[in-house]
């Protein structure tokens, strides 16, 4: 899934791990993807499954039966060059999704398949700015 420059929060500062999926969930709703009651289903998605797929990178969504808050598919991306503490874990990227019908989880496995590459993700958390983010991204 290919992703522009108002799809992504670069260099951002440190925070805490539900304030995070907060600011990814808002630009998932800043970019019209969302309706705003799926922020809070991300936030409680969290709660009972850790999103975090390997690699400093978490994949927050909302549960399944808020899905009639996804208005159409897409992604934001939160770029944190110090990363944040994700549980146990620190994520440099987080990848907030939203996805209608089953494309949730090819978004899903497109983007786990994706960012399986260290090399690939090393690259997107050192990228110098923002429009080189989202060229290395959509490669």
């Amino acid at each position: 899934m290919k992703i522009n420059k108002e799809q992504v929060e670069f260099q951002q500062d440190s925070e805490l791990k539900m304030e995070a999926i907060k600011k990814v969930g808002r630009k998932l709703l800043d970019n019209g993807f969302i309706e705003d009651p799926y922020i809070p289903s991300m936030l409680e998605k969290e709660k009972t499954d850790t999103t975090y797929i390997g690699n400093g990178i978490a994949i927050p969504h909302g549960l399944n039966e808020d899905k009639k808050y996804v208005k159409k598919s897409g992604i934001s991306v939160i770029h944190y060059p110090e990363g944040i503490q994700y549980d146990d874990e620190v994520v440099y990227l987080l990848i907030g999704i939203a996805g209608t019908d089953n494309e949730h989880l090819e978004i899903l496995q497109n983007l786990a398949i994706k960012l399986s590459d260290e090399n690939y993700v090393n690259s997107l958390v050192k990228a110098k700015n923002i429009d080189d983010f989202v060229n290395i991204f959509n490669q």
